[in-house]
């Protein structure tokens, strides 16, 4: 690390802020499966999520390990919000009128 000779502020750069780091663990969210009553867990990978324009068109979606079924869930702001932060793959819906 680097000390600036004009503000006093220690820079650092990428390589060194994350060279302590051994691994990163797998965010993994807890779900259920509405047609077997499965529960389990899913990668982040597992997961689909889409932000429509209302609560009706906003959702998550994953294939239960299970039995297979595709299952399709509502998803509120938190839901959205632990989703989006946990790295699932999002999509934006968009209407045409």
């Amino acid at each position: 690390m680097s000390e600036s000779a004009t503000s006093g502020v220690r820079e650092m750069t990428v390589a060194s802020a994350f060279a302590g780091m051994r691994s990163v663990t797998p965010v993994v969210f807890k779900a259920g499966c509405p047609d077997c009553r499965g529960r389990f867990e899913l990668a982040a990978g597992a997961l689909r999520l889409a932000i429509g324009a209302t609560s009706r068109t906003t959702f998550y979606s994953f294939t239960c390990p299970e039995c297979g079924v595709s299952v399709r869930k509502p998803a509120g702001e938190r839901i959205v919000e632990l989703l989006t932060g946990g790295g699932v793959r999002t999509l934006r819906l968009h209407s045409t009128l």
